[in-house]
């Protein structure tokens, strides 16, 4: 939990600072900050909920440190909204998403909704030049089942839905452990999905 609250704490300052046009730098962070991590940065209207913006690294491919502030920054100009503002920060909720590495799921295409938890489990799908991502919150929140999450996904690919059916499309999935703010800047909780 306390990783988790540094995680928030130093993408509302990330995201705070980029916006005042000064330095993202953070001072000292625990040490698995260190380690290469996927991660996500979502921002929400608070108390609406409405997202604002949502980017992220679903593969470690730099430490967690480097992620968090790139996401950050890259989530207050997410192409799907207007550029988050400086008189805004009091009206938004940061939420990040610690994530394990992507792995394949291995077993007929029939079989993937079988493999998948919704509330567990976010997924990747990717045909070609195409991919997907949907975190293990989006389905919960939706009221998905399985097939639906399957489905949405491979939208997000802009593939057609049940495209997760055809020879060639690569499922992946991942867990994730989400942190989120209560209030704008205020007490951070640990989200449980279930």
């Amino acid at each position: 939990m306390e990783e988790g609250e540094a995680a928030v704490r130093t993408t509302r300052s990330t995201i705070e600072r980029h916006l005042k046009g000064e330095s993202v730098e953070q001072g000292a962070l625990p040490q698995k900050f260190q380690k290469e991590m996927g991660v996500f940065v979502t921002i929400n209207r608070h108390p609406s909920g409405d997202l604002r913006g949502c980017i992220g690294f679903p593969e470690p491919i730099m430490k967690l440190e480097d992620a968090l502030k790139r996401a950050a920054v890259s989530a207050t100009r997410d192409p799907r909204f207007p550029p988050l503002r400086a008189d805004e920060l009091d009206t938004i909720v940061v939420e990040v998403t610690l994530l394990t590495p992507p792995e394949e799921v291995d077993c007929s295409k029939e079989g993937l909704p079988d493999h998948i938890t919704c509330g567990e489990d976010g997924l990747v799908i990717s045909f070609r030049n195409r991919s997907g991502l949907l975190l293990p919150q989006v389905p919960v929140e939706q009221g998905w089942d399985e097939r639906e999450f399957l489905d949405h996904t491979c939208l997000k690919a802009g593939l057609p839905s049940g495209f997760w059916k055809k020879e060639g499309c690569v499922v992946k999935k991942f867990q994730g452990e989400i942190f989120k703010e209560e209030e704008p800047g205020g007490n951070i909780k640990r989200k449980e999905l279930c």
